[in-house]
């Protein structure tokens, strides 16, 4: 008996028409994946999301009318569980950070390849936070050097977290997924999930953003 497999459900946004045909063409042959509409800004974003309620909208940052950041912010507003992956051509600081604020769950540049654009879905899907490679390097390196001064104290949040979690913070600064914590620290995934629930208890933030902007802005890792 072969059970029916459950469809993660695609929202295109972008503008540019040859762009919207692109990504459709890398999502094509992921058996997984649908392709439920598509939206020209952000303006029309929220509301062909808030009409299709799509499980991953592909958002690109620079529209007319409403940009990316705006429009994720919007709808992030209105369901929280909607999962926005920001796609753009620049490696632009100032739109990356903003895009983090608006609380998107991932952010990739445009010549991402199918492999890893699949990969990214699946893991915001499944509840993870992906960063492109590039991007992700450039959040760490910015975020660095923002942290504030440290101090001889010894951080009370730093002191409340147990061995194995400040390991599993480490792993989430860097970028990695909930599965690929998993099999650096050889524990399983339940249990990663366990531990990061208790990080973002502890540092009182509500996402892995906010936890991996707060542990290096206060030099806990």
């Amino acid at each position: 008996m072969t059970t029916e497999l459950s469809l993660i459900k695609v929202l295109v946004v972008d503008d540019h028409p040859l762009s919207r045909i692109g990504l459709k063409y890398l999502l094509d042959e992921a058996k997984d994946i649908s392709i439920v509409g598509e939206a020209v800004n952000g303006e029309q974003a929220i509301t062909v999301a808030e009409r299709l309620q799509p499980d991953v909208v592909l958002m690109d940052v620079g529209m007319p009318v409403m940009d990316g950041i705006q429009a994720a912010k919007r709808i992030r507003q209105k369901n929280p569980e909607m999962r926005i992956i920001m796609l753009t051509s620049h490696e632009n600081d100032e739109d990356i950070f903003a895009s983090l604020s608006a609380g998107v769950n991932g952010y990739s540049l445009k010549d991402i390849n199918q492999n890893r654009l699949l990969t990214a879905i699946r893991a915001v899907y499944a509840g993870d936070f992906w960063l492109d490679t590039a991007i992700a390097s450039k959040v760490v390196n910015v975020l660095s050097t923002a942290r504030l001064p440290s101090t001889n104290a010894t951080s009370p949040i730093a002191e409340s977290l147990s061995p194995r979690e400040l390991e599993v913070l480490n792993l989430l600064v860097e970028g990695l997924s909930n599965q690929q914590i998993a099999d650096r620290l050889i524990i399983g995934l339940e249990t990663v999930k366990t531990h990061i629930k208790h990080i973002l208890d502890k540092l009182a933030v509500t996402d892995r953003t906010q936890a991996a902007i707060k542990a290096l802005r206060d030099g806990i890792v």
